[in-house]
C-alpha cells in the first residue's frame, strides 16, 4: 500500500547527477513510497544525458531551456509550470537539490502549496551573498522552507544550527554525488566495452589521450567570473600551456555564450590546448580520474575529486565546502591570474607538494548518502 507520494525536482545536469542514486533508491521501496521525478530542463542537453545514464525517465518535463533567457524568465517559467505538476500529482513531499533556481523556486511552489520540502545537500554556505551568485542566496531561502535538511557534513550541519533551524530537522548523510561517482566508476570497471566507448569518445576530441601521460582538465561556468574574470582566467591557462608545453590542457568548455567568447577567442591557437564540447558525465568522470591536477570553478568537482586523489584548485574567492580545502586537496585561486600561475606551476614542479595534497581524504561521505536518505524517510511513515 502506498503510504507517500514523493516528487523529486531538479532541472541542471549537477543537480540530476546528484538527485539520480536518490530516486534510484527511492523506487526500491515503491511498495511504500510513490517516486516521480520532474525535471525544469534548466539545462537541457546536458541533463538528458545524465538521465540516460542513471536510465531515468521523467513523468514531468517543464522544458523552460531558451536561448539568452535571464533568471527572471527560468523563475517565472519553474514557478508557473511547478504549480501545474503540483496540482496534479498532489505529493506529499518534495524532494529539491542544492542551490539552483530550480531547487529555490520549487521550493517556493511547494510552500505556496503547503507541502514538505526536503533539501538535499542542505547548509551550504559561502558567508558571501553574491559569491556563488545567485546560489548562496537561493539555498539560504531554501533552508527556511525546509522541514527536512539532508546535509553532506558537520559544517553544514554547524551553519544550519548557527541560523536557528531546528536539530531534530537537520540529518548528517554525506553528499549523493559520491554515490554516483561510485556509481558510475563501477560501470566501467565492469563493463570493459563502455570503458572502450569512452575511451573512443575522448580520443575523437582529444586524439593524445592515450598517450599523453599529463593532462589538466578544466571546467568553468559560474556567474562571478563572467567579463574579466574568464579573461583573467584565459590569460593564466595561454601563459600555463606556454610554460608547460609538455602538458596538455583539456576544457571542456561551457555552453553560456559568456564562456565561449572569451575562451575561443584567446585559447583557440594554443597548440597543447584542447577546447572541447562538453561531455557526458561517464566520460567526464573518466577523464577526472586519469587526469593530473583539476583547474575549476565547479561546485560538485570539489566533492568528487578528493575521491580520486586529484589536486583541486578552485577559481573562486569563497566557497561553500570548505571540507575540502581543510582537508587540503582542495585550494583557491580566485581568478587572479598570476596566483592561478603560481599554484598550477607549484603542483607541476614539486612533487612532494602535489603528493601531499593527493594524498587528502575525501570529507564527503561514504557513497551511501542517497540510502541515509531514504531511511530518514521510512522512519517516518
Amino acid at each position: 500500500m502506498i503510504i507517500k507520494k514523493i516528487l523529486l525536482v531538479f532541472g541542471t545536469r549537477p543537480e540530476a547527477i546528484k538527485m539520480a542514486p536518490l530516486a534510484l533508491a527511492l523506487k526500491k521501496h515503491s511498495h511504500l513510497i510513490e517516486t516521480k521525478v520532474c525535471v525544469t530542463a534548466q539545462h537541457r542537453e546536458m541533463l538528458d544525458q545524465v538521465l540516460e545514464i542513471f536510465d531515468i525517465q521523467p513523468d514531468f518535463d517543464l522544458n523552460i531551456m531558451k536561448v539568452n533567457q535571464d533568471l527572471y524568465d527560468i523563475t517565472g517559467k519553474i514557478l508557473n509550470g511547478i504549480k501545474i505538476v503540483l496540482s496534479e500529482y498532489k505529493p506529499d513531499m518534495v524532494f529539491v537539490h542544492g542551490d539552483t533556481t530550480t531547487a529555490f523556486t520549487t521550493a517556493l511552489g511547494a510552500f505556496y502549496n503547503k507541502i514538505t520540502i526536503a533539501h538535499v545537500e542542505a547548509g551550504l554556505r559561502s558567508g558571501n551573498i553574491y559569491s556563488p551568485w545567485p546560489e548562496e542566496a537561493n539555498r539560504k531561502m531554501i533552508t527556511q522552507l525546509s522541514t527536512y535538511n539532508f546535509t553532506p557534513s558537520q559544517k553544514s550541519k554547524e551553519n544550519l544550527l548557527a541560523e536557528n533551524v531546528k536539530k531534530e530537522s537537520i540529518y548528517i548523510t554525506g553528499n549523493t554525488v559520491i554515490d554516483a561517482l561510485f556509481f558510475v566508476l563501477s560501470n566501467i570497471k565492469n563493463d570493459k566495452q563502455l570503458e572502450d566507448r569512452i575511451k573512443r569518445e575522448i580520443t575523437t576530441v582529444y586524439a593524445d589521450f592515450s598517450i599523453r601521460s599529463k593532462f589538466i582538465l578544466i571546467t568553468g561556468h559560474r556567474r562571478e567570473n563572467f567579463g574579466e574574470g574568464f579573461i583573467h582566467i584565459c590569460q593564466a591557462i595561454k601563459e600555463l600551456a606556454s610554460r608547460y608545453k609538455d602538458i596538455d590542457f583539456i576544457y571542456p568548455v561551457h555552453l553560456n555564450p559568456n564562456v565561449q567568447e572569451p575562451v575561443f577567442r584567446l585559447l583557440e591557437e594554443e597548440k597543447n590546448i584542447y577546447l572541447i564540447k562538453p561531455m557526458e558525465y561517464e566520460a567526464f568522470v573518466y577523464m577526472m580520474s586519469k587526469a593530473y591536477l583539476i583547474l575549476t570553478d565547479s561546485g560538485g568537482i570539489q566533492e568528487e575529486a578528493p575521491s580520486l586523489g586529484k589536486p583541486v584548485l578552485l577559481m573562486r574567492e569563497h566557497s561553500e565546502r570548505p571540507e575540502a580545502i581543510e582537508s587540503g586537496i582542495v585550494r583557491l585561486v580566485g581568478n587572479d591570474k598570476e596566483k592561478i600561475i603560481k599554484e598550477v606551476s607549484a603542483l607541476c614542479d614539486d612533487s612532494a607538494h602535489y603528493e601531499a595534497m593527493s594524498r587528502c581524504i575525501n570529507p564527503y561521505g561514504d557513497g551511501t548518502a542517497a540510502e541515509q536518505i531514504v531511511e530518514v524517510i521510512l522512519n517516518t511513515l
